[in-house]
Formats: structure tokens, sequence, C-alpha cells
């Protein structure tokens, strides 16, 4: 991956959105010779047996050659993979759907608003945090399932060690529609203004940052609706402007594939790979899938920081400065310097992305305080509670 090389693009826009471009990218054949360890290649997707993969991976020099093929995959190849019986315990899979369903029936009946990213709010069954939701409700479930050696295996080849899980459970119920295509956290989170602000080498780095995946928590035939992919689109790299493009949309929608999968299968891909939960056709199949987000250690900042009592305390100044004429612009970056830009992490059961792919961040919050030149207790109040909103 070049970053900085001879012909290597600065910035993006939408101008470089080829279609034709993209097509030469997806069209290509996945090819069973680069995937040595995958029993074999389906629409384009390598399926690797978990079984075949636990005996590989049982020397130090095996588990590195597979994990080797899978970051070739994942980065360089058709950009997914599935995992065949990657949960053998079915006790295990079964015992978490019933403190999933649990949940899911107590936050129902509080009558809790639940938004979504990719679909209309409300669509689909939604659990907000699940990992710390079942750890603290039911910790032995929880050390059953999340002591998988194949989700270990996948998330330590793609992010390295000290990783860390989150876990979001869609269900999508008979009738659900399918979501539209889209790529993932983080880009994917932003609007295409936003996310073209960001130069060309943060939208190769981004994706190499998450994990994504998601386990299927009951079987899961194609008439349910399981999850929609494009093999080989993460390779498309101005792919966070075009995924909202009509023609890529139309283009996904033409040529996606979808596999079903087998309660215990687990699906893992790289989040810049377009894809879409599928339209649940059938009659009573309610289709859970643990959805797996997994983050590099390093996505974070070396120190710990107060922006909320920095935005309070430098809010006077701003309001001052704008009356005594300072541009937008300066504004702008004294409140970049200040609030914290970037909504997540949150919660989002509290703060849910209701009005967008994303709830408001802090710096939203402050610069929309200096624009209609709030009172500063009112600053203080909505910051406090914001906070509040984003603590589990």
């Amino acid at each position: 991956m070049s970053l900085t090389g001879a012909g290597a693009r600065t910035w993006l826009t939408e101008a470089d959105c080829d279609l034709e471009a993209f097509r030469s990218l997806v069209e290509q054949r996945t090819d069973p010779a680069d995937h040595p360890s995958a029993e074999r290649v389906e629409q384009n997707v390598p399926l690797y047996d978990s079984e075949r993969l636990r005996s590989l991976t049982a020397t130090p020099e095996g588990r590195r050659t597979v994990q080797g093929e899978l970051i070739r995959t994942l980065l360089d190849g058709p950009g997914i993979v599935v995992l065949q019986r990657a949960f053998t315990d079915a006790g295990a899979v079964d015992g978490m759907s019933r403190v999933f369903w649990t949940l899911i029936e107590e936050e129902r009946a509080s009558g809790a608003a639940r938004g979504d990213h990719f679909a209309e709010p409300g669509a689909n069954d939604r659990l907000w945090s699940a990992l710390d939701k079942v750890a603290v409700r039911a910790p032995e479930v929880f050390a059953d399932y999340y002591g998988n050696d194949m989700l270990e295996l996948v998330a330590e080849a793609w992010l390295g060690p000290a990783y860390q899980v989150t876990s979001q459970v869609n269900v999508v119920n008979p009738g659900g529609a399918a979501q539209s295509a889209h790529r993932d956290y983080h880009l994917g989170f932003l609007t295409r203004e936003r996310a073209a602000a960001h130069p060309a080498h943060v939208h190769r780095l981004s994706p190499v940052l998450t994990l994504q995946g998601a386990v299927a928590h009951c079987d899961m035939p194609v008439e349910s609706g399981p999850t929609l992919y494009l093999p080989h689109s993460q390779k498309f790299e101005p792919g966070y402007l075009a995924w909202r493009l009509p023609r890529f949309v139309a283009y996904f929608d033409a040529h996606h594939v979808q596999l079903p999968l087998d309660k215990g299968d687990a699906v893992f891909f790289n989040p810049a790979l377009f894809h879409a939960a599928g339209h649940n056709r059938s009659a009573g199949i309610r289709r859970m899938a643990n959805l797996l987000q997994i983050s590099s250690a390093f996505g974070r900042a070396m120190e710990t920081v107060d922006r909320e009592a920095m935005a309070n305390a430098l809010f006077p100044v701003l309001l001052r400065r704008k009356a005594e004429g300072a541009s937008e612009d300066w504004l702008r970056r004294v409140v970049a310097a200040t609030a914290e830009g970037y909504p997540f992490p949150t919660d989002l059961d509290l703060d849910p992305p209701v009005d967008g792919l994303a709830p408001p961040s802090q710096a939203d919050m402050v610069r929309r305080a200096v624009d209609e030149e709030w009172a500063p207790e009112r600053l203080r109040q909505e910051l406090q509670a914001a906070t509040k909103r984003r603590r589990t």
C-alpha cells in the first residue's frame, strides 16, 4: 500500500469515483490458489472450515502462515472471509442468544428509542453496547462465548494484539427491508463532504484500524436476508465517497453476492467492503446476528484531556472575540483545538444516530453555541448532558 508514492493521490473527490475503474476491481475472479487454507471459493468469497484452521494453526509457524493468508485476503483479495463452524459450542451461541433476547425485550418494554445507521429507525431490533451489557448481566455466558479461538485468530491477524471488541446485535424481522449499501466505521459514518475533507492517505489507512464481523445466531438461508457483499470493493480508493452515488448503489444492487450461513458461522470483512444487510423475505425467521466491531489499540490519543472543562473555559472568549469581529475561520480553529470533534465512542442507547449516521460531536455543540450565542450556563448544561449520554 503506497501512502505518498509516485502516482498516489493526495485528495479524493467525487470526480475520482469512476464506475469503470470500480468494475475492473470488483469483477475480478477470486483465485482459489491464493487461499490454500480455504475449503473452497463460493461467489468470489473464500470459505474456511474452522476445524481445519484449528489444525493448521496448532504450531506458531502454522498460525503465522494462516494469519498471513487472512491478511492478504482482507487487504488485497476479496476483502471477506467466512469461517464455517467458528462457534462449535451450540450452547455458547444459544446461551448468548437468550441473553440478547431478554435484553431486547426489556428495552422494547421500556420504550427506549432505537436509531440505526443504514436503515430506518425501528425497522430492526437493535441492541447497542451489547458487549458490556452481557458481561455484567451474564459473565459466565460472556466468557464461554468470547473465549472463541477463531475470533482471536482473525482479529489478531488484522489488528495485532491488544485489539478491543465491541458488539451490536441486529435482528432483522420477517419483511424487514434491506439496508442501503455502505462502507463502515470510521469514514463510512461521515457525510461525503466530511469524508472528502480527509486526505487520501487517511482513506487508505482507516480500514486497517477496524475489523468488521458477524456471528450467525440462527440458520440464515438466503430468503432470511443474510448480508449482501461486493467482494474486492474494499480496494477502490475513493469508495468512501462513492458508496452513496446512485450509479454505485445501482451497481451494488445488481451485482452483490449473498451467502447463506449456519448458526455458529462467522463472517469477517474489511470495513471498506461495500455491504448491506439483506431483505428478510422469510415467513418466520427473526434473523439475529451479533455484529462485532473490533478496533486497533492504536486509535487513541496519548493523553487524557478534560475537553468539557476546556470548552466551558474557552466559550466566553469565543463569544467575546466573535463580538469583536473575529472571523469564522479563527473561531473554528479554536474550537477544533478545544472540543472533541468526533462523536465516538459513545453509548448508542442514550446517544443514538437518529438524525444521521452519527450523533453530534462536542465540537458541533460548541460551534452551534457560538453561532446562536448561548448563555455559558446553557452550554455547560448541554455539555454535561452530552457527557452523561456517552457514558455506558
